[in-house]
């Protein structure tokens, strides 16, 4: 199942800095870019249906980290 997520950044800087560290994250093969503006990213990636999947979870503490919030 392919998951989409979109987070809200307080700056264009904050979204490229959460991108960037996005491109050499291990958790997880993700793909993000810009969505509805420079200060906000949508992130796609595959949910891996065997276990439990923390990915959300580990992508809103990144973007939290980035001074992000997941949005609809």
């Amino acid at each position: 199942m392919q998951v989409q997520l979109a987070y809200q950044f307080d700056t264009e800087q904050d979204a490229y800095r959460f991108l960037n560290a996005l491109k050499h994250w291990s958790v997880a093969d993700v793909e993000a870019k810009f969505h509805r503006g420079p200060s906000s990213v949508r992130v796609s990636y595959r949910y891996q249906e065997q276990g439990f999947d923390a990915t959300s979870s580990e992508l809103d503490d990144l973007a939290a980290s980035h001074g992000g919030r997941e949005t609809n």
